[in-house]
């Protein structure tokens, strides 16, 4: 009788919109992907209530604990769109081991929330697939997250997705921005498109204003304007870390997101400070100019919903600019210099503004 109980409760619970049976064969999958991410500091493997993972070796007493939550947003639409999602999955990762990566952090573990109406295993297989593509790129593990199929919250065929992050750091390399002073240089690195910001206004200018598709090509690219929304936000963590183990000084950094250079680099600025920005000193992509010029969008807040081409920040003292060229044409990693940190008059003024 118990089984047969068993039987039709689960069968109910399907009729109302969810199948755990779909979910656990859909998790069993993926857990092959999963170990591939396994680092030296996991302990145990995937299954159990919680991860675990261990403080890499040789940490000290002042090892500091870094962790950042954020969501694809609406990015996840377009991926629906394109019937592609694997590139979400990087999205997430790429993008907590960047909100770290500003105070000096280096990756530990990431964890993975997805919420949907109805499981469908082959999408989840894909987001999966890069979240741990990501995951291995930046020498981390993928501990562990949660898979919830919640009919009624969610609309019929979408789903959200939410990464968790922790990192390290020691003490003495913090990088809190205190130490940032005038005339420090702001250097600038490209982004990979939009990142993970301002979708749902390059939607309504690409789809409802110019009633465009996804498979359309952008106009002056080879790109369609899907592939070009997908482009993968960018980690950063690479070209940091090689300048950090060059002993180059860092007094700053900023991962521009939502809010563009206004609402970001004042985080990192202490209060007698204002950083100048030279808007001349790059070339904004095709994509936001398309945006702006069709969807009639002031000049001044394409700058504070998008990146406009720079994805991450570094603040310098100038006299380390020498040595950070040199590693970063070693790495090949393209920069420009955007900015200067100047003294704060009067100091209420904006910690930001453009010169050009």
């Amino acid at each position: 009788m118990k089984n047969e109980t068993s039987e039709q409760n689960s069968s109910a619970y399907a009729q109302a919109g969810v199948n755990i049976d779909n979910k656990m064969a859909a998790l069993k999958s993926v857990k092959e992907l999963v170990a591939a991410t396994r680092t030296v500091n996991v302990v145990g493997g995937i299954g159990s209530f919680g991860g675990l993972c261990r403080l890499p070796q040789g940490s000290q007493k002042d090892t500091l604990i870094v962790s950042s939550t954020d969501g694809v947003g609406t990015k996840l639409k377009v991926a629906m769109m394109m019937k592609r999602h694997d590139t979400v999955g990087q999205d997430i990762v790429n993008h907590c081991v960047n909100d770290i990566l500003v105070q000096g952090a280096r990756p530990l573990f990431f964890m993975d929330y997805v919420g949907t109406s109805k499981f469908d295993g082959a999408v989840f297989q894909q987001i999966v697939s890069g979240l741990c593509k990501a995951c291995k790129e930046n020498n981390m593990a993928l501990l562990g997250g949660e898979t919830a199929e919640m009919p009624g919250l969610y609309p019929v065929n979408e789903y959200d997705l939410v990464g968790t992050i922790v990192g390290t750091v020691s003490r003495r390399q913090l990088i809190t921005g205190q130490s940032i002073r005038a005339g420090d240089v702001v250097i600038g690195l490209p982004s990979g498109g939009l990142q993970t910001n301002g979708f749902s206004l390059a939607r309504k200018v690409f789809f409802d204003i110019c009633q465009m598709s996804p498979h359309d090509k952008l106009p002056g690219t080879n790109q369609t304007i899907g592939d070009a929304l997908l482009t993968i936000h960018k980690s950063f963590l690479k070209p940091v870390q090689r300048l950090m183990e060059n002993k180059i000084k860092i007094n700053g950094m900023a991962h521009i997101t939502g809010g563009g250079f206004l609402d970001n680099i004042p985080r990192v600025l202490p209060k007698a400070t204002m950083c100048e920005i030279d808007r001349t000193t790059w070339d904004v992509p095709m994509i936001f100019n398309f945006i702006e010029r069709q969807g009639k969008v002031d000049h001044d807040e394409m700058y504070r919903v998008f990146n406009m081409g720079i994805g991450y920040v570094l603040i310098m003292p100038k006299n380390q600019l020498s040595r950070m060229k040199a590693v970063f044409r070693n790495i090949r990693q393209p920069w420009c210099q955007i900015g200067v940190i100047r003294v704060r008059k009067p100091s209420g003024a904006p910690q930001v503004y453009y010169s050009k």
